[in-house]
């Protein structure tokens, strides 16, 4: 299969573009209007000219991102999912495709190997992939809002040559912030980091880590002087193999389980001096910054698995499940519910893609993206239980996908951020705004 993004790349190149609309929930009818959202950020030009459109509606470039990782999905991933699930591994020759298609560098620009592409684009990405396997779809969320963000962001001119082709073409990233007993609180973390004659040293260790089995590059939270706190928290970059970091355990998962999740130690890791991320002390800036992104990902994750299940549920209710003489879906009662589940899908959906187009757009999206990611993963676990009930006992058992789709829902709710941390995000938000 011919790489997904170097297939896109002369359109995304393209002066202009004609809105199309996100596959394939609304309508594929678009005004011959130029997409405000496919410009790039607002305080780089001037949008007063420019006629405001729905932000349902997709560049030629993202509708073809969205149709490309769709066929990707259905006919790479989807025959591998059940074997992934059951084995509690992600197939090695995933991870290769997802490279060779363009997936795992998409914001990277072209100089550096990557796709070149808007942050929208990713999000689409996420969201179909995700529509048939969430945990392929995390660890390509992971890998680009979060890693390669933050060498992009933060990172020096030589830690971007050095990483960025190699995130863009051969290399998973993970990102190292969670400990045992700082998950919500993640600014209590426990791993320190001390100077040393050549560059730092790393003591500690890390739970819940995304990716950990198959990455090889690491972003690492460690304090660098516990005296100031969360301010003394700093970021660095470590490859697997250095001495005196290891693997310790990897976690039995409810769902998502082809998505490795793993406890991390560092023992006297040393880190080179070059291999400092940003600036000392800012590491807690930069981790607010990327998960505040990374959470429109996790949104996008959920709408995807949303329309995952009830893609699933509704071919077997309008198809093939027969009660009483007739398919089920006929019944009135169970087309108001399918009915109640797409109008939530679709409210989440325009939530999701409103943050990121504000997101490119440069304007602050931290209380769209808890509100995105909040709704997203209530909906996720709302349609994947209902789908299980429509399906009946096809529904509840392993033979299919809807009580994956099921298990795999729930983490939603849990990582990136808990769903109480995405309600204190906007109520704070909310107070500033009301208070006089």
């Amino acid at each position: 299969m011919a790489s997904i993004t170097r297939a896109l790349r002369p359109l995304t190149r393209a002066a202009a573009t004609f809105p199309r609309s996100i596959r394939p929930a609304f309508s594929r009818t678009a005004p011959q209007m130029r997409c405000l959202s496919a410009t790039a950020p607002r305080r780089e030009i001037d949008i007063s000219e420019i006629p405001p459109t729905p932000i349902s509606h997709l560049s030629d470039t993202e509708a073809m991102m969205a149709d490309s990782v769709s066929k990707f999905a259905q006919d790479v991933i989807l025959p591998k999912v059940r074997d992934m699930d059951e084995a509690e591994s992600m197939d090695p020759a995933v991870v290769e495709q997802l490279f060779e298609q363009g997936l795992m560098g998409i914001e990277i620009p072209e100089e550096y190997g990557g796709s070149g592409m808007n942050f929208t684009s990713a999000i689409i990405a996420i969201e179909e992939l995700a529509r048939v396997d969430p945990s392929v779809s995390v660890l390509c969320d992971v890998h680009n809002t979060l890693c390669n963000t933050a060498i992009l962001k933060y990172g020096s001119e030589k830690l971007k040559k050095e990483w960025l082709p190699r995130l863009a073409t051969n290399t998973v990233g993970s990102f190292c912030l969670s400990e045992p007993v700082s998950g919500s609180d993640a600014f209590a973390l426990a791993t320190k980091a001390t100077r040393t004659e050549n560059g730092y040293k790393i003591n500690g260790g890390k739970m819940w880590i995304t990716n950990s089995v198959e990455a090889n590059f690491f972003i690492v939270f460690a304090n660098l002087d516990p005296s100031k706190k969360y301010k003394g928290i700093t970021a660095f970059i470590v490859e697997k193999g250095t001495p005196g970091f290891s693997i310790a355990k990897k976690e039995k998962k409810l769902g998502i389980r082809a998505s490795s999740t793993c406890v991390i130690n560092f023992d006297d890791v040393e880190v080179p001096k070059d291999n400092l991320l940003g600036n000392e002390f800012e590491g807690y800036k930069y981790a607010i910054g990327l998960l505040n992104e990374g959470r429109i990902g996790i949104a996008a994750q959920m709408t995807g698995l949303a329309l995952g299940a009830f893609e699933n549920a509704a071919g077997y209710t309008w198809n093939d499940r027969k009660q009483f003489g007739q398919l089920i879906g006929e019944f009135q009662g169970m087309q108001h519910q399918m009915a109640q589940a797409w109008t939530e899908i679709q409210a989440a959906r325009a939530m999701v893609y409103n943050a990121a187009r504000k997101k490119e757009a440069g304007e602050d999206f931290v209380m769209d993206a808890a509100m995105a990611k909040l709704f997203a993963s209530q909906v996720a676990a709302k349609v994947a239980g209902s789908a299980v009930e429509w399906m009946g006992g096809m529904g509840f058992v392993r033979e299919g996908l809807a009580e994956k789709y099921f298990r795999d829902s729930k983490i939603g709710a849990i990582y990136e951020g808990t769903s109480n941390i995405q309600l204190t995000t906007i109520a704070r938000h909310l107070q500033k705004t009301y208070t006089k």
